[in-house]
């Protein structure tokens, strides 16, 4: 394995990796895919944050559980402000895991950067357009209940494509208020011309 005898050429190279890793992974992947500023950033910029302290934390006599269990609070405190869907977090936390890929001592330069590139690998190939044909969803509320929204899904599919204009592929009920007589559905839907 290869490892620099000097503690900050180490550092430098390791920040190197790190920060193209990170690149790639939110800039060259995320970004383009998904066009979403504020979350590139935040991203990048925990990125950044955690490889920095997690650098400090592994010179000095400081327990691995112990750093992993303060970036979670702090993780869960930064993303309570807004929720965040499914991709996005994915994204996100993998880009803390680049962090901590980086950054914890003891590792040579060559397996960090084998292990960087099977992120990258597992986040292209997961995430691709083609490999997992895209589909978006959104939350809708219908101002009745059907009778058969339970018995007759395919129906109501057919139902909800007509009056929305999308394909829709699938939904899930979320809540049925026989009170105030409203569904709430998220729904999971493509173009009608399949984009």
């Amino acid at each position: 394995m290869f490892h620099l005898n000097d503690p900050i050429l180490e550092t430098l190279a390791r920040f190197a990796i790190n920060t193209a890793v990170m690149s790639i992974l939110i800039f060259g992947m995320y970004y383009r895919r998904y066009r979403d500023k504020e979350l590139a950033t935040a991203a990048s910029m925990f990125n950044i944050v955690a490889f920095s302290v997690l650098t400090i934390l592994s010179s000095v006599q400081f327990s691995l559980a112990a750093g992993f269990g303060l970036f979670a609070i702090l993780a869960l405190f930064s993303l309570r402000s807004e929720q965040i869907g499914k991709i996005e977090i994915s994204y996100f936390f993998a880009s803390i895991g680049v962090a901590v890929i980086c950054s914890v001592s003891g590792t040579g330069l060559a397996t960090v950067v084998l292990i960087c590139m099977f992120v990258l690998f597992g986040a292209w190939i997961i995430d691709h357009p083609k490999i997992l044909q895209s589909s978006q969803s959104t939350k809708i509320t219908l101002d009745s209940i059907k009778q058969q929204i339970l018995s007759d899904p395919i129906g109501l599919k057919k139902e909800l494509s007509e009056k929305l204009g999308v394909s829709v592929l699938n939904f899930q009920i979320i809540e049925l208020n026989y009170v105030n007589d409203l569904a709430r559905l998220n729904i999971f839907y493509k173009d009608k011309n399949g984009e």
